[in-house]
């Protein structure tokens, strides 16, 4: 396998070299470009470039020589944040400049968050002590397991030209290839997203899907890579070296996942990480071990706030195969370590954490069935389309990832036209606290009521599918918000644009738990108004199997039918008694004209704003009259005028 080209998008490389006064910075720096010793070194040198011929990757270098004066420490600081790597010099002949790097340079570094690739350099080899021979293994090891971030050690002399060129080919190797994200220095073995990325990659060549490359694709993958083939003793000589050395890297189909991986193994192992790096660049991955922006088409999801992102029927499809086929069993529960497997050709799995870690219905056995897994896929596109696209991408999916998702029509229009297109909808749950708001979660997601109370303190997500009458399938997202993020929550001026609905809990047995619900519903339905953002709003009267509070009727039916919405709907999630509210809510959502509030200020709003309109119609008609009656007394006059 070759060696790589230039990686792309670098135009350079800026080299910081820093250390003690008197270690030969300056030194080291003219001999690299000058190529001979100086015998006058200027105190600072002003930057030194490197032309872009002067190693393999033709990437040009700017070398930064620097100060250790007192009073030059800001400027200090100031290259090497700039920097990309950093060159730490010691001299060989003074044992205290190399404890000065543990005791204060490498701290330094750490203090100011300067996170680049370290080369440590031994200057002055010449000048050692023989009767002081230490290994330079033996003397970096221990700096080198305290402070990670050294990539490499050197010694050199620029004085015998020892190893000169050699410092700046690993300053800038440690940038365009360096090891940490590929490989564990301490374990030895591949780091777990250069695993995945490299299985992605594997299965990816390996075209006809039997679990080993052979030798045509073998072959593929060379050019693809290098651009150069290989000779069949070279496939012969590749597969040798690893059978050597691991028995099931080969099989009489070809080379397997494990000898690939493998092979990487020991290309970074031999010092050779810019092999590796190639073939991840050449399939799109970034610094990061990430799929490079480029390939994520972020302008087929540009939406206004009152637009969202579903998964089009395509990619709904394609999820569908990939469920069944990593669902060994068939039994309709894909169990946590499926998931895992779903993902492993992704970074890490999007849904281990918050928002989605939890959101889904979880089968019997801990898994997710179908429907769930579909449902966190809606989930990932409505709340992180960027996300949902590029695991699409990790996991396979054969189309154009911008043909995978659609943009709804702005909810605004949906109001006008008194109807929503949308196949996923949400609904932001508001109430005070211990209103039963979580229940309602639980209950959603099929999760058994529990009578003990544990507040929520973050937003949380529930996912489900609900049936509507003739087997219509719709996603709903219910999002908790707890009482004290409303407020946050109202301050931004966009904050309903992506609400397709609200509902509002309140305990049916708690007068004031029925005001502070009323309470949000204004504050709510009066953002919406002055926002122009208003949604559809459904009460949602919890814990009937309570006795309701004295005049709850009285009370309810009043504010419903001030606001001009349904009267609240009551539910006991402790008895399983929903009264279809989740088919309700999809309903209300689907026809949003039926059911937005209207508060006293919008009622006084829109009252005045009638009333101009009608008094600049009286004025129009007043002035069209007065038009006419010139016209017709002009007229008049003309035919006077001809009669006389």
């Amino acid at each position: 396998m070759a060696n790589s080209a230039n990686p792309e998008g670098r135009t350079g490389v800026r080299i910081v070299v820093a250390g003690d006064r008197g270690t030969g910075k300056s030194s080291l720096i003219v001999t690299a470009a000058a190529e001979t010793f100086p015998t006058n070194v200027p105190r600072l040198l002003p930057p030194t470039r490197l032309p872009e011929d002067f190693y393999p990757d033709r990437v040009p270098i700017t070398v930064i020589d620097t100060s250790s004066n007192p009073e030059d420490r800001g400027k200090l600081a100031e290259e090497l944040k700039r920097a990309d790597a950093v060159v730490l010099t010691y001299a060989c002949d003074q044992p205290e400049t190399l404890s000065r790097l543990s005791t204060f340079w490498l701290p330094e570094l750490r203090q100011l968050e300067v996170k680049v690739p370290v080369i440590v350099v031994g200057c002055k080899l010449d000048l050692r002590d023989d009767q002081q021979q230490v290994s330079l293994e033996q003397v970096m090891s221990p700096i080198m397991q305290q402070f990670r971030e050294i990539e490499t050690c050197i010694e050199c002399s620029a004085y015998k030209h020892i190893q000169i060129p050699e410092v700046f080919y690993y300053a800038q190797k440690a940038v365009l290839h360096p090891t940490g994200p590929l490989f564990d220095q301490e374990s030895q073995t591949l780091k777990p997203r250069c695993v995945r990325a490299l299985k992605r990659i594997f299965i990816l060549c390996d075209e006809d899907r039997d679990g080993a490359l052979s030798d045509a694709e073998l072959n593929n993958f060379q050019v693809k890579c290098f651009n150069a083939p290989l000779q069949p003793s070279e496939i012969v000589g590749v597969k040798r070296v690893v059978q050597d050395k691991l028995v099931e890297g080969v099989n009489e189909r070809g080379l397997t996942l494990t000898g690939f991986l493998f092979l990487h193994a020991l290309f970074i192992e031999k010092g050779r990480l810019e092999t590796t790096w190639t073939v991840l660049r050449k399939f799109g991955y970034n610094n990061d071990i990430k799929l490079s922006d480029d390939l994520i088409p972020y302008s087929s999801f540009k939406r206004a706030p009152d637009q969202s992102v579903e998964l089009k029927n395509e990619a709904i499809e394609f999820l569908k195969g990939v469920y069944e086929s990593f669902d060994n069993d068939f039994d309709n529960n894909l169990r946590p370590v499926e998931v895992e497997d779903v993902f492993s050709t992704a970074p890490e799995s999007p849904w281990n954490d918050a928002p989605y870690k939890d959101a889904a219905e979880k089968t019997a056995l801990g898994g997710l069935s179908l429907d769930a897994f579909l449902s966190e896929w809606a989930l990932m596109t409505l709340l992180d389309p960027a996300r949902s696209v590029e695991n699409l991408i990790y996991i396979g999916y054969p189309g154009d990832p911008s043909t995978a998702i659609r943009v709804t029509r702005r909810r605004r229009i949906d109001r006008k036209k008194q109807q929503s297109e949308r196949n996923v909808f949400q609904c932001f749950v508001f109430g005070p606290e211990n209103a039963g708001k979580s229940a309602l979660l639980n209950s959603f997601l099929g999760r058994p009521y529990s009578g003990s109370y544990s507040p929520t303190t973050d937003e949380r997500y529930a996912v489900n599918f609900v049936e509507l009458p003739g087997g219509i399938k719709k996603t709903l997202v219910l999002r908790e918000i707890p009482e004290d993020r409303v407020a946050k929550l109202l301050s931004d001026k966009e904050s309903l644009a992506a609400c397709d609905i609200a509902v509002f809990v309140h305990d049916s047995s708690d007068e004031s738990s029925w005001k502070r619900a009323t309470e949000l519903l204004v504050d709510v339905a009066g953002h919406g108004e002055d926002t122009g953002y208003e949604v559809p709003c459904l009460i949602v009267a919890a814990k009937d199997d309570l006795d309701s509070f004295p005049m709850a009727i009285q009370d309810s039916t009043r504010v419903s039918q001030d606001m001009g919405i349904e009267a609240p709907i009551p539910i006991s999630s402790k008895l399983s008694d929903f009264n279809n509210i989740f088919r309700r809510i999809v309903n209300a959502a689907e026809h949003p004209h039926l059911s937005i509030p209207e508060t006293e200020a919008g009622r006084s709003r829109k009252q005045y704003h009638r009333l101009i309109n009608r008094s600049l119609m009286v004025v129009s008609v007043g002035a069209a009259v007065a038009i006419v009656g010139l016209a017709a007394y002009r007229v008049y006059a003309a035919r006077k005028n001809a009669s006389s």
